[in-house]
């Protein structure tokens, strides 16, 4: 007899991306980290934490995270009673579900776009619901009215890089009788977003991380902006010491060394328009990104085909083999350097 709950036995784990234990020895484009170090304000901040001794370990840290949420409410424009921390993004996509849906509830993704939004939902023991995308990357399906508990929104889209117009965001909150939650993973990286939709609309919510712009995926933090009755029970249901100290003070210092953040910004966004134009002289076409990668789209539409010609020469990518997506790979924004040696493994590959 299984002590298992039917639907955690039934379903399929998350797969993240492949994580080499020599990634030394590869050119790591396929999980979207950034190839630049964090500001030199966060190693510092760590580094007066931990003193002399690391004394300061002995101690739990704030469990509120009050100074870096201040920091946060700073940089964002809004009061601290509506900024929460968390243990990556993911933890609040898990714990919005939890708060929101009740087993049996519906939650609604794109499809394709962030897989573990379904993961998370079963879980849950939520029903998932899924909407399509048009050719023009704009949301093929979406109902005059959407009755499900949480729709979750990523703009900047992952797995394609395009943005979603805040008109469009906007419209789609009124459509939604529960809340409509904008992952916002790979905002910095983009035009515009979506935090004043947050003020102006009671049921959105924006979730961010550290992990991406600000080179922070090895501390695991992430935060949301929301009403705050919205955080308030978020509040409620997250582990009482969520954030280490060490995470905590790193988050503090990275937020608000924002010139170093933008630079570095600039710096992914220039590679990538400089890769795209690569890409598109050797035939692939690529979707107008908003973020730290590409989807890049060979003219037969093998992506698998790219991805192993890649991986013999130690370049690693993301191929997905769903047949929405298996017509092309997602190749994470590098230095200049590691994105010269991509364009010449493809001229290679293709005989050039």
């Amino acid at each position: 007899m299984s002590v298992l709950r039917r639907n955690i036995a039934a379903m399929s784990g998350y797969v993240p991306g492949f994580q080499p234990e020599d990634a030394h020895n590869w050119i790591k484009l396929n999980t979207n980290e950034n190839p630049y170090p964090p500001s030199a304000q966060v190693v510092a901040a760590i580094r007066r934490e931990l003193g002399d001794d690391g004394a300061s370990l002995r101690h739990y840290p704030d469990a509120a995270s009050r100074a870096a949420r201040r920091t946060a409410a700073q940089v964002y424009g809004f009061d601290p009673q509506w900024v929460i921390m968390a243990n990556g993004s993911d933890e609040l996509l898990n714990n919005l579900i939890r708060a929101c849906a009740d087993p049996g509830d519906e939650v609604a993704f794109i499809e394709p776009s962030y897989s573990y939004y379904r993961t998370l939902i079963e879980i849950q023991g939520a029903r998932v619901r899924t909407f399509s995308l048009a050719e023009d990357y704009t949301i093929a399906d979406f109902p005059a009215r959407y009755g499900g508990k949480l729709f979750f929104l990523t703009s900047p889209h992952a797995p394609f890089g395009t943005a979603f117009d805040n008109a469009v965001i906007a419209d789609l909150a009124q459509r939604c009788d529960g809340l409509l939650v904008v992952d916002e993973a790979y905002a910095d990286f983009a035009d515009h977003n979506a935090l004043e939709l947050v003020k102006q609309c009671p049921n959105v919510v924006v979730t961010r991380t550290l992990s991406k712009s600000y080179a922070l995926a090895g501390m695991r933090l992430g935060l949301a902006l929301a009403r705050p009755e919205i955080v308030a029970a978020l509040d409620k249901i997250r582990d009482h010491y969520h954030l280490d100290r060490l995470a905590l003070v790193a988050a503090q210092a990275a937020l608000a060394d924002q010139d170093y953040l933008q630079r570095r910004v600039e710096q992914v966004r220039a590679t990538r328009s400089r890769f795209v134009a690569a890409l598109q002289k050797l035939g692939f076409s690529v979707p107008p990104s908003q973020t730290n990668f590409v989807f890049a789209i060979p003219a037969d539409g093998n992506g698998a085909e790219v991805y192993e010609l890649l991986k013999r020469r130690k370049i690693l990518v993301r191929y997905f083999s769903a047949a929405n997506l298996c017509h092309g790979v997602r190749i994470s924004i590098g230095t200049d350097a590691e994105m010269d040696a991509v364009v010449a493994a493809l001229c290679a590959g293709a005989g050039r």
